[in-house]
């Protein structure tokens, strides 16, 4: 690859339902070319494709009406804080408010995403193609990251471009193969249009020029990116994470190795203790009788002093399990032996 060139596309304007956009694209870059990526913003999109909620100009029933639409996009809540919501959208796409914007459109209307943006790009490269141009094609949207500040844009849709570049099997300078490295380069191509699109300068379509391959053939398409939840190790959101940890509390099986009770960490089961000790009942005792061995013992032994004690001995199985420790627990009278492991 010599370079790359990034080129707005000026003069487009307001986007209604119904236009045509790669009439509207091809009237304002008469250069396009064989092989360049056009990066169109989601927003025009959906805006050409009618994707538009109506909801009143202000007042409380303007936000009744954007929590609607919000509700109506949403796969699942993945996490709340405040008024923002993290939502996995019914495309799978996690983002914020389900990607329903309010900038760039007139007060009495939110654009939702297109409904399927592999469907809407490949649309656009088949006009494009009618055209007699072959290029690429990127929907794109402004996406935050988790544990990264600012936002940067990604690719929802895609096609005439393969979503990744597969690096996999290659030798690097040093001579290590390399085994995970795929590289997401329509998310790449995004960000680079961004970069001469922005936000309020009325330039929603950017074209990249100088990346091999594009426009050949049609791709896999963005649905390409998303990973499945069996290879997702951040897929529960922090309310479905909570409640998953208190279902599991509440069915704690007897797992521990009684013939293995060393293979519990100290460390670990002192957490465990930490964690419960303000919980415990008055006079209630937690001992350690040998490496991976607690003997619990309550000072009130009546019956409604048993079942607080019960109780108790759960309280620290859970904040053990918390701890990646298995426990066992036998009673001995009045008093409960846990025998706590690796789990």
């Amino acid at each position: 690859m010599d370079g790359l060139e990034v080129l707005p596309v000026r003069g487009i304007g307001d986007v209604t339902p119904g236009d045509d956009l790669a009439a509207l694209i091809t009237a304002n870059a008469p250069w396009l070319r064989d092989g360049d990526v056009l990066v169109v913003t989601s927003k025009i999109v959906s805006k050409a494709e009618g994707r538009l909620v109506e909801v009143p100009a202000d007042g409380p029933e303007r936000e009744e009406a954007r929590e609607r639409a919000l509700l109506a996009e949403t796969r699942r809540v993945v996490a709340r804080r405040g008024p923002t919501a993290i939502v996995q959208t019914h495309h799978g796409f996690v983002m914020a408010a389900a990607g329903i914007d309010a900038s760039n459109v007139d007060k009495t209307h939110l654009v939702l995403l297109p409904a399927d943006p592999d469907a809407s790009a490949r649309a656009l490269r088949d006009a494009l193609i009618e055209r007699g141009l072959r290029v690429g094609v990127i929907v794109s949207d402004t996406m935050g990251r988790a544990w990264r500040n600012g936002l940067t844009d990604v690719a929802l849709g895609a096609a005439g471009i393969e979503p990744l570049r597969d690096h996999r099997g290659e030798i690097d300078p040093y001579g290590n193969e390399l085994q995970l490295t795929q590289m997401a380069v329509i998310d790449e191509l995004a960000g680079a249009g961004e970069l001469v699109k922005g936000k309020s300068d009325q330039v929603p379509v950017a074209v990249v020029r100088g990346y091999p391959g594009a426009g050949a053939e049609q791709g896999a398409g963005a649905v390409a990116l998303l990973r499945d939840a069996a290879s997702d190790m951040f897929s529960l959101g922090t309310a479905e994470a909570r409640a998953a940890g208190l279902r599991t509390a509440a069915t704690l099986p007897d797992s521990a190795d009684a013939e293995a009770p060393h293979a519990a960490d100290s460390a670990a089961i002192g957490r465990a203790l930490t964690t419960v000790a303000e919980s415990l009942a008055a006079g209630t005792t937690v001992e350690t009788k040998s490496p991976g061995v607690l003997r619990c013992t309550p000072q009130d032994v009546t019956a409604a002093g048993l079942m607080r004690f019960g109780a108790d001995v759960h309280r620290l199985r859970a904040a053990l399990t918390a701890e990646a420790l298995s426990s066992t627990v036998t009673y001995d009278a009045s008093t409960a032996v846990l025998t706590v492991a690796r789990a």
